[in-house]
């Protein structure tokens, strides 16, 4: 991808949420890995908020939109486990984002929100909550046993690893 205009960037940012991840990233449902690799890099590299620290305020937070968009098409269709599961939920009529976490999925909030401190811990438990959007429980214990490891000290996760082990029971 080449530098774009103002008017493309505004114009991308207007449809980016009706944008599927394989629209944004320019791919074929079935692109190779590397295809996946290479695009996101691409992308990444034309949408980096550095280039475009000229642009007027209301520009730059168009970027940083549509890269933060980029950056999360990947995180998912890079993904073995994730991107099944995304192919499904499009081809399911789903929107064209998937929600990583029960957090962000529409009719699943939490009074008790589970929250992780460390860097590890927020990588496994999102991973659980993917899971646990997917039904696939016995990943999700495996997964929140990870995130604990991590946060010995996190009742909230602890929490969250039992009720999930009485559910797979």
């Amino acid at each position: 991808m080449s530098a774009l205009a103002p008017a493309e960037i505004e114009a991308l940012a207007r449809i980016i949420d009706d944008l599927d991840y394989y629209q944004l990233l320019h791919l074929e449902r079935d692109a190779s890995p590397r295809e996946i690799k290479d695009a996101y890099y691409a992308s990444s590299r034309t949408f980096h908020p550095d280039l475009h620290r000229n642009l007027a305020p209301k520009l730059r937070e168009a970027v940083a939109v549509i890269a933060r968009r980029v950056c999360e098409a990947y995180s998912i269709l890079r993904d073995p486990r994730r991107r099944p599961a995304y192919d499904r939920h499009i081809e399911q009529g789903g929107d064209a984002r998937m929600r990583l976490s029960a957090r962000e999925s529409p009719g699943t909030e939490r009074p008790d929100e589970v929250n992780a401190r460390t860097p590890q811990g927020r990588q496994y438990l999102t991973l659980a909550n993917a899971d646990l959007l997917r039904s696939d429980l016995t990943t999700a214990v495996r997964n929140l046993q990870t995130a604990v490891t991590f946060e010995p000290d996190n009742e909230g996760l602890k929490a969250l690893l039992e009720e999930t082990r009485r559910k797979l029971r």
